[in-house]
């Protein structure tokens, strides 16, 4: 009899597994076009839980009216900046009008002259018609971006307040769902905290250096708008191995057919080694600095999600790369004998260094049954 319970309730909750998957299955395809909202909204929960945890604990203040004020320092500090810059592209962009006709007989003029000293054809101009039509459809993508940018925005907010406003619910829920035992639910929760904050602070201030360096090589080199290809610059840090080249080299070579040879060759040179010395040194430096992540996962974790997430791939791909490896060392180090592998993708030195306190419902539990036990 009690066997025949056991495998009802075990059918059953098979069957309840499978309502959650088929459900979860649907949600996710009809809010998939919202997932940057959620991703965005999850990633300055990270960043942010610490000043709500000091508001309310600390400070006293209601969780409502805590969560409130995140959510406006968020908007003013993060997202309004951000959309500003958003707007000021499109806007420069689309005052821009485009002359093929023109473009391919500036590339004609540049191209004959390298041909005429090199001896034999280096392109047609049927190849480099492509050129005008690429520079319309990343008009036409940077426009039809606007609106989804714009909903995310909104959906950040939303979903950031009632995140710290049931921050303890949430983490709890995240807690008990985790399929590991407490030691690996506790290095599973940091390393993800650790990797989110290394891309989401790292990224962010390797775009500013990026944009300032390139924005002094602009001025200096005689770059019509200026500030324009530094917030671009700026914006190309998060595109992996190519990176901030897709702006400076076109710019140098634009200078270069246009006959301003010096400050063409200049600017490449400046590109290459001041821009592209900031990118390849910087960009690494400040992620070992923020969490000893190993530079592989963080170039390829970018390849991998930026086609998945979008713009969040920056971070999330990253985290799923690193995820990915930290349950493979985890299960050589619970399940193989003789194995060395810790269980972390970043080290453990840092992990303890950065720990944020936090509400900790495993931790809570195991207290709360030794003062149990105590009392009886």
């Amino acid at each position: 009899m009690l066997e025949l319970s056991e495998k009802n309730n075990s059918k059953y909750r098979y069957i309840l597994i499978g309502f959650i998957l088929l459900l979860g299955l649907i949600i996710f395809k009809y809010t998939r076009p919202y997932m940057s909202g959620f991703l965005g909204a999850a990633t300055l929960y990270i960043i942010v839980i610490g000043q709500h945890r000091y508001l309310t604990q600390k400070l006293n203040i209601k969780k409502g009216l805590s969560a409130l004020l995140i959510v406006l320092e968020v908007l003013i500090f993060i997202l309004i900046p951000l959309t500003g810059i958003a707007f000021l592209v499109i806007d420069t962009f689309s005052g821009i009008t485009i002359n093929p006709e023109a473009i391919l007989g500036q590339i004609n003029d540049f191209i004959n002259s390298l041909e005429t000293r090199l001896g034999f054809n280096l392109f047609t101009p049927e190849n480099l018609s492509i050129l005008p039509r690429a520079g319309t459809n990343i008009l036409q993508i940077l426009g039809n971006s606007v609106y989804s940018f714009i909903i995310n925005v909104v959906v950040i907010l939303f979903v950031l307040y009632y995140m710290l406003y049931s921050n303890e619910d949430l983490e709890r829920a995240i807690t008990e769902i985790l399929p590991f035992k407490d030691e690996n639910k506790e290095i599973l929760i940091d390393e993800t905290r650790l990797i989110i904050q290394a891309n989401a602070i790292g990224i962010p201030l390797m775009a500013i250096l990026q944009g300032f360096f390139a924005y002094m090589g602009y001025l200096f080199f005689g770059v019509n708008s200026a500030l324009l290809y530094a917030i671009l610059t700026a914006f190309a840090t998060i595109l992996p191995l190519v990176g901030t080249m897709i702006i400076w080299v076109p710019l140098g070579i634009g200078l270069l057919i246009g006959g301003d040879l010096v400050n063409g060759i200049g600017l490449l040179i400046y590109g290459l080694f001041i821009i592209g010395g900031v990118d390849n040194v910087a960009r690494f430096l400040l992620q070992k600095k923020l969490a000893d992540i190993h530079p592989l996962i963080t170039v390829f974790g970018v390849l991998i999600g930026i086609p998945i997430f979008g713009f969040w791939g920056v971070i999330f791909g990253p985290l799923l790369l690193s995820l990915f490896i930290l349950f493979f060392n985890m299960y050589r180090h619970e399940y193989v004998q003789g194995s060395k592998a810790e269980p972390r993708v970043t080290t453990r030195f840092k992990a303890k260094q950065v720990k944020i306190p936090r509400y900790n419902p495993i931790k809570t539990k195991k207290k709360k049954k030794k003062n149990d036990f105590e009392s009886e």
